[in-house]
């Protein structure tokens, strides 16, 4: 299938590293030019590199704090001076930390919006005028499979990041007559940083081995294994591409079945 991304314009959040590394290079291999922020200058122009080698796209690497207004002002303005504007963008940004509700500081939930939620609205806020003169757009947020059904532990992630949701789907009307859809992701238990980081927590709670904890993480996914991010990036270039022209407002997971919601 063709997917009709070849030269398309597409800036990735986080993409250094797990989920947004393998979208930006699912992307890439369908022949976009992207550009990758994360805040490790270094390691962005690694995955830079693997990138171009990998895909023989052109790559953009801008070292970027998406919880920054002003520094996602700078992204977005340097990926347009650069490659003429922006047909995808892709929230992604690293989840907060685990906590239940009598651990957190009133900080750490300022935090927790300002990372998750806010860093979506002001990426949307700058690229959609470009989007707007190209004339079409496809904006998809990662989220988590948190805001279909709460994680324990995760308050932060839980509260945040069903904020996205309730944005998206208002934008995704507002934005419906400029034909830039928007639509969100929930990725379940994909073997990332983040997973390794959330079952060291775990193994720690309840005083077992660090494999243990993933094993029982997996206990809970039908297809009785932990995904991997190539999996999940199929799902978010499939929804950035001219295949997914009648798809906007939607709530999407790729979790293995995890999720038990009717919807």
């Amino acid at each position: 299938m063709n997917l009709g991304l070849k030269d398309k314009i597409a800036v990735v959040g986080a993409s250094s590293k797990g989920l947004g590394k393998a979208i930006a290079l699912g992307l890439a291999q369908e022949g976009a030019k992207v550009t990758i922020c994360a805040r490790n200058s270094d390691t962005l122009e690694e995955t830079a590199e693997e990138i171009r080698k990998e895909s023989g796209s052109e790559v953009l690497a801008i070292p970027t704090d998406v919880s920054q207004p002003e520094q996602i002002e700078s992204l977005i303005n340097q990926a347009v001076s650069h490659f003429g504007g922006i047909d995808i963008l892709v929230n992604n940004a690293g989840g907060p930390r685990a906590g239940r509700f009598d651990d957190l500081s009133a900080e750490d939930y300022m935090s927790a919006v300002q990372l998750n939620l806010m860093s979506t609205i002001n990426l949307c806020r700058a690229v959609v005028p470009t989007m707007r003169e190209r004339g079409s757009g496809r904006i998809i947020n990662l989220t988590s499979v948190s805001v279909k059904q709460p994680v324990d532990g995760l308050m932060l992630s839980n509260m945040a990041r069903t904020g996205v949701i309730g944005f998206a789907k208002t934008l995704a009307t507002e934005l419906a007559p400029d034909k830039i859809l928007v639509n969100n992701v929930c990725p379940g238990i994909i073997f990332t940083d983040r997973i390794k980081q959330l079952a060291t927590v775990r193994a720690e709670e309840a005083g077992i081995s660090f494999d243990d904890a993933l094993e029982k993480m997996t206990a809970d996914i039908p297809l009785g294994r932990i995904g991997d991010p190539e999996e999940f990036a199929n799902l978010v270039v499939f929804l950035a591409s001219e295949r997914a022209s009648y798809i906007t407002g939607t709530t999407i997971q790729a979790d293995g079945g995890m999720v038990r919601s009717l919807l």
